[in-house]
């Protein structure tokens, strides 16, 4: 059973519920999308502000960007997609070109001021799963270039 703040996205603010291979579908080339990617309520108990927020963030932002709620069996894989390391996450989309994110739970004005920031600003690479990679510490018996 899905979390009443998140269910009420769907039933009484009419979200759509996108699957991540329905995503070009759902992206109209040149509009702002927002997705939700919400996680687990009881592990990520933000997840239930934040729904409470993203409607009240539609109204303020009225006709700026669509939102959808990202389906529980795709939040892993966009979660990922989108470089995204905290939950829940609202990732911002022009088209289907990533903009950027806003994650966890914020304060109001700074959900307004970092969603105007992200309005104004160009689509970008998403940003990539962060590991580290470290050059091996050089090894006076290896001959440069030879097999292992």
């Amino acid at each position: 059973m899905t979390a009443p703040p998140i269910a009420a996205l769907l039933t009484v603010h009419r979200l759509p519920l996108v699957q991540a291979g329905d995503l070009g579908f759902f992206l109209e080339p040149g509009r702002y999308h927002l997705l939700f990617i919400a996680g687990d309520p009881v592990k990520y108990p933000e997840a239930l502000d934040v729904a409470v927020v993203l409607p009240e963030l539609l109204r303020t932002f009225r006709g700026r960007f669509g939102a959808a709620l990202v389906a529980p069996e795709s939040e892993h894989e966009l979660h990922a997609r989108y470089g995204c390391t905290r939950w829940p996450a609202l990732v911002l989309l022009r088209g289907d070109a990533y903009v950027g994110s806003i994650e966890r739970m914020r304060d109001w004005d700074d959900y307004k001021l970092e969603l105007e920031r992200l309005l104004a600003a160009p689509p970008q690479r998403a940003p990539g799963v962060g590991i580290p990679v470290a050059a091996e510490p050089a090894d006076p018996h290896h001959i440069a270039g030879g097999c292992h």
